[in-house]
This record gives structure tokens, C-alpha cells and sequence, in this order.
């Protein structure tokens, strides 16, 4: 067994860390990072791989995904220049390619594109996404990232590590999907405790009450050699979980940032999951649609949208949800770092405190239930028109499948575990397609 990931690379491998620093060496780092590293004949996407996504159970996710874009772009007055595509986290390119095909059928749209971009930190899956994006077009090397030019619009395809790369243009209107990509950004998780009595008292020391419970962070730590107990597997893994025995800088910042962890600091024994990176992203995501007045991000007018489809709970904070798949099996997070996906709950509520409060531009819908968002957008009528021109049982009984399980809220269904959430300029009332809203035609 190949463990690509040294964990600890500055400071020894007994030494705890920070989940989050765990979890980013595990998915990115470019010595083993399970999507960064180069190992021949690795694919974490579908059948064959880890996982699966909506992406690659039914092409239909992806259509309506673009009819998205379309109705939110002809809310917003049909913009006929400085339309950009985004997608964060765009796996193998299968969901950027079915919004394309949809899109170019719509022609004073597609004309008003001017670039897409795909922010990828995967060397791979750079290259799977052009070969599927742009063909046998080439790819040249820019201050961004690289570039290609897409066989569907003609327009350039950039490539860029990370949003940051990504140039912020307040006459542009950017419509930036993300699938499945806050999930696998790194969290910090801490426990509220109540510290114990000081063991030294004097006759003048006045009675005190017990101490006021604080914050302290789980950190990763090699796995004790007398520990026996996986629920995955009889052999332990070699990472677990362990309590920091005093505040880090991490425990007395982070919990303090947001009324919803400070509520629950005073109940020993809280749990609470917090990843700095989203909502770096989700703030991001918001200046670039809403704009800040009296700042470098200042929008003459709102445009764009930014549309997020994840798993996590509606509202409340996310709790013990890191999770490790291998071969579509639920595996230890801590076993095997480097081999498994690693993934988390996302904190939709804090995603959208974090929008809110970087743009008075924008305003946020949802989250709503994947299955009630894609029944609203036609997901059942779109997979009848499919139907009619599939021949053979199997081809029929795959496409029917492939549907039904996006929207199921039981089961294996993905309907009511995933989630979508909107962030659009503020409209004064308007509702988006998908999340109460109708198309404006």
C-alpha cells in the first residue's frame, strides 16, 4: 500500500495538526494529494472510481443547470456582452459540457459569452477537462492559469488554480456553478469544555462558580498503538481525532466569529465544524455578482448568479461529518491518507451569512432540496422528451434510473441530502427559477 501523504511535514509525525491541515494534505497537497498527485490510471469519478456525481448519473443534471443560467440571464435583461462561465471544482468537465450543449441553443446567450473558467488545482483533471472542453484545440500557458478555446462557443477556456486567479471585473457578469465543491474544503472542528477547578486555593480567595466552558480544537494525532476500535475495518487507522489539551489560535478566533457558535459555547460538550476556506469563497463569490461600494470590488450594477449544489443540513451547524470513500464504500477518513476522498457536511447557513455580509449587492435563496429544485426545473419533463428517443429496455430502464435517483428523497436517492442555494443580485422580490420563482421570458 502506497501512503502518499506525510501529514506533518514540519512538525514530526507525533505532533498533532489541525484538521483542516490534515485534510488539505490529503485532497491537494502535491506529494500524494488524493486529486493532485500523478498516478497512472487514477479516476475518483464514476463507476469505476470512488464516487459518483449528478454529473455522471444523468445528463439532464447538467441541461438544467444551463436553462438555469439561461432564465437567471434573461431575468436579469439579456445582457449581450461580458457573460462569464465559472465552475469551481469541475471534476471531470461532464458538468460544464451539458450546460454548453444547452446553452449554444441559445443564441443570443451563447454570442454573449466571453470566457469560461475552471477553477482546477488537478493537473489530471485539467487535462480530461480540456481533452472534453476544447478538444484537440491548444492549450497555451497565461498569467492565470492555461488556456484553450471551447469546441461548443469558440470562446476561451481558462484554466486557473484557484478563484483568486480568477480576474474580478465589475463591467462583467459572472454565473459561477459550484457542484459538490464546498464538501471537500477544509474544516476545523472544536468541542465546547469546561476546564477544571484550579487545584490550589487560599482562606482569602473568594468561592468561585465552575469555569466558563471554551472552545478547544480537534487535532489529528497518530493513532494510539493499543487502539482497536474502526467502524470501517478491523485494523485501526493511523490518524484519529483527539482532543487539544489547551486553546489553539484556531479555537480562540474562529468559534467567536458567528452568533450561532458564541449560543453554544456555554453548553459543555457542543460540537461544532467550521471551514474558513467557504467562507472565504462564499464572500467571494458575492462581491463578484453584488459588488462593495467604496471598494476595489465596487459594481456600477449587480449581475451574475452563483448557484451551489452540496450536501449538508438546511440550517443547522454540521457536526462529526467527516467522511472517507473508496470504491463507492464508506471508508475511514483517517486510513489510507492520499487514497480516499475526504468530504464534510457544508454549513449552508454560514455560507450565506458569508455572502450577505461581503455584498449589500446580493441576496441568497435556499438552500432547497436537490429533488424539489430539479422537479422545478423540469426534470421529469425534460427526462420524458429523452425517453421518447431511447430504443430497448436497458437504454430506457438507465435513463429512467439515472433521474429518478437525483430527486428521491429515500433510499439511495440524492433528493433530499443535497441541497441547492442561490446567490443573485438583489432583485426586490424576484425569486429565481428552481426556488419559487418563474422564468421571465
Amino acid at each position: 500500500m502506497v501512503n502518499a501523504i506525510s501529514v506533518a511535514p514540519r512538525r514530526g509525525h507525533k505532533s498533532p495538526i489541525p484538521l483542516a491541515a490534515y485534510m488539505r494534505q490529503c485532497l491537494t497537497s502535491p506529494h500524494g494529494g488524493y486529486y493532485t498527485s500523478s498516478q497512472d490510471g487514477r479516476d475518483q469519478f464514476g463507476r469505476k472510481g470512488d464516487f459518483i456525481t449528478s454529473p455522471e448519473i444523468s445528463q439532464i443534471f447538467g441541461e438544467l443547470l444551463g436553462i438555469w443560467i439561461v432564465a437567471e440571464w434573461m431575468a436579469q435583461g439579456r445582457k449581450r456582452r461580458g457573460v462569464e462561465l465559472i465552475e469551481v471544482g469541475p471534476g471531470r468537465g461532464t458538468l460544464m459540457d451539458d450546460m454548453l450543449r444547452t446553452i449554444r441553443n441559445f443564441k443570443p446567450l451563447a454570442s454573449s459569452i466571453e470566457a469560461i473558467y475552471m477553477v482546477e488545482a488537478s493537473p489530471s483533471l485539467r487535462e480530461t477537462q480540456k481533452k472534453l472542453l476544447c478538444g484537440d484545440a491548444a492549450m497555451e500557458e497565461t498569467k492565470e492559469g492555461f488556456k484553450s478555446t471551447s469546441k461548443s462557443l469558440g470562446v476561451p477556456v481558462i484554466w486557473a488554480e484557484d478563484i483568486r486567479f480568477v480576474p474580478k471585473n465589475p463591467e462583467k457578469s459572472p454565473f459561477i456553478i459550484a457542484h459538490e465543491f464546498f464538501d471537500a474544503l477544509p474544516i476545523h472542528a472544536f468541542q465546547s469544555v469546561r476546564p477544571p477547578k484550579p487545584e490550589i486555593t487560599t482562606s482569602t480567595t473568594a468561592p468561585q462558580g465552575p469555569p466558563t466552558p471554551q472552545w478547544r480544537e480537534l487535532l489529528v494525532t497518530p493513532t494510539s498503538p493499543s487502539s482497536t476500535h474502526t467502524p470501517h475495518s478491523t485494523v485501526p487507522p493511523e490518524f484519529q481525532l483527539s482532543l487539544a489539551k489547551s486553546p489553539t489560535p484556531h479555537s480562540l478566533l474562529l468559534p467567536e466569529t458567528s452568533p450561532r457558535y458564541k449560543a453554544l459555547k456555554a453548553h459543555a460538550g457542543s460540537l461544532i465544524e467550521i471551514s474558513p476556506e467557504a467562507l472565504t469563497y462564499a464572500a467571494d463569490l458575492a462581491l463578484r455578482i453584488g459588488g462593495s461600494p467604496d471598494t476595489p470590488d465596487k459594481k456600477p450594477l449587480p449581475s451574475g448568479a452563483a448557484l451551489i449544489l452540496d450536501y449538508g443540513p438546511s440550517a443547522s451547524i454540521p457536526i462529526n461529518s467527516l467522511r472517507g470513500f473508496r470504491a463507492h464504500k464508506a471508508v475511514s477518513p483517517f486510513a489510507s491518507p492520499g487514497l480516499a476522498d475526504l468530504s464534510a457536511d457544508v454549513d449552508f447557513t454560514a455560507l450565506a451569512e458569508a455572502a450577505l455580509g461581503a455584498s449589500p449587492g446580493v441576496e441568497v435563496h435556499g438552500p432547497v432540496e436537490q429533488g424539489a429544485f430539479l422537479q422545478a426545473m423540469g426534470i421529469k419533463e425534460r427526462a420524458g422528451q429523452l425517453l421518447r428517443g431511447v430504443e430497448g429496455e436497458e437504454g430506457r430502464g438507465r435513463l429512467e434510473a439515472g433521474w429518478k435517483r437525483l430527486v428521491e428523497r429515500g433510499g439511495g436517492g440524492m433528493g433530499r441530502v443535497y441541497k441547492a442555494m442561490a446567490i443573485v443580485p438583489v432583485s426586490g422580490g424576484r425569486r429565481p427559477v428552481g426556488f419559487g420563482g418563474d422564468v421571465e421570458v
